[in-house]
């Protein structure tokens, strides 16, 4: 119950009724969903308690849908609006169907049990979490400055002050998930959101589980990487740097991030996400990847086993020597605690207090933003109406 973006078929018409020629297009109130009274609760809704609770009429919020911020075949999210505190978040609609389709249950509701043990400057947590009738809803902070990912597309090579910042932010951010006992296992670009002042915020838990110190897991299989490959090769996302749609190329990322013994099956542990970090942060200060993305991971295991990693010759020592140190082909060996990074000569100098850290704002990502033209709301709606037909199939608001 409580605030929900079902119905949606009917709040496009709604939309339309409002504004025939789309001349203005004022963002449309959400509508409440239908009591949930029955008891015994039926089994759509008993399967995604407590991590999903039905939200009480009185509680529930004002919400205006502004816009898309993304949408793939694994769920929508929309840029919402909370009128009464007058904040704009970011609001996940992923229907029930598809959940229980592809077998993740126990993933999604893994992925908001962790968020909402996140409090953390670099890490995005959770706002909150619902469910309807046939949708599941989750809610987030909105960042209008886009993504890592489209960043680095724009501009290409960062400077070694930005990358030291930015290294040190994602360190803090993810040691502190690994003393909480959670392995990210999708730590890329797209999923570093940038927020107001140009500082990091670690997101998407679609892929993370609790994994005990001194545990082990053994592969990304089945159904978390049917959810990564579908996620990516159908969805399309409307960033704020490129307004491009998603492509094989996300795909291509979450390959090239993997760690060798994640790429082999396993066993492995929190160390692979400090891998990936090795990978995201040569990408950075080279400008491209470290090696080419092959058709499948035997074959990817095959080339990241005797890829060298020649890091260019422009690079600092001190950077350098990190990049060595954290893609280590023997997870033993590679450079795994948060300790390391902060008696690391890259960051010779450099305090690993979040309060500090964020004390300026990021003159670079926030001149990067401020040159490129701003989003155009009203375009969005039109996509609005292609999704809500693709939803017709649900006659009532769930």
């Amino acid at each position: 119950m409580g605030t929900t973006l079902s119905g949606l078929d009917q709040l496009w018409r709604q939309q339309k009724h409002q504004c025939p020629h789309l001349g203005s297009l004022e963002p449309a109130l959400l509508p409440p969903e239908k009591p949930l009274t029955e008891w015994p609760l039926p089994k759509l809704i008993s399967l995604f308690l407590p991590e999903f609770p039905i939200r009480p009429p009185q509680g529930q919020q004002q919400l205006k849908v502004l816009g898309f911020v993304a949408k793939g075949s694994f769920g929508t999210v929309l840029k919402v609006l909370d009128c009464g505190l007058g904040a704009l978040l970011a609001v996940k609609v992923v229907p029930k169907v598809e959940v229980l389709q592809q077998d993740s249950l126990r993933q999604c509701k893994e992925e908001v049990s962790i968020q909402r043990q996140i409090r953390h400057p670099f890490v995005s947590g959770l706002g909150g979490s619902w469910q309807g009738q046939r949708h599941l809803f989750t809610m987030y902070n909105y960042y209008s400055t886009g993504d890592l990912h489209s960043l680095w597309t724009t501009i290409g090579c960062f400077s070694e002050v930005t990358i030291r910042l930015f290294a040190a932010e994602l360190a803090l951010g993810v040691g502190y998930l690994h003393d909480l006992g959670i392995v990210h296992r999708d730590l890329k670009m797209e999923n570093i959101l940038l927020d107001e002042r140009g500082h990091l915020k670690l997101t998407d838990f679609g892929l993370s589980r609790h994994l005990p110190q001194g545990g082990r897991a053994y592969t990304i299989c089945g159904t978390l990487q049917y959810m990564a490959f579908s996620r990516v090769v159908s969805g399309t996302r409307s960033n704020h740097f490129m307004n491009a749609s998603w492509s094989i190329d996300w795909l291509i990322q979450s390959q090239l991030l993997a760690a060798p013994e994640v790429l082999s099956g396993g066993p492995y542990n929190h160390v692979v996400d400090w891998w990936s970090l090795g990978i995201l942060l040569f990408a950075l200060a080279a400008g491209e990847f470290p090696l080419q993305a092959e058709k499948d991971h035997v074959a990817m295991l095959s080339s990241v086993t005797h890829c060298d990693y020649a890091v260019p010759a422009s690079l600092s020592q001190g950077l350098s020597l990190l990049l060595q140190e954290l893609l280590c082909h023997n997870p033993f060996h590679r450079l795994r605690y948060l300790y390391h990074f902060q008696v690391h000569p890259f960051f010779r100098g450099m305090a690993f207090d979040p309060e500090l850290l964020q004390k300026q704002p990021v003159s670079f990502v926030l001149e990067a933003r401020a040159a490129l033209p701003a989003p155009v709301e009203a375009v969005q709606f039109h996509d609005f109406d292609c999704d809500l037909m693709s939803l017709s199939t649900y006659p009532y608001p769930a």
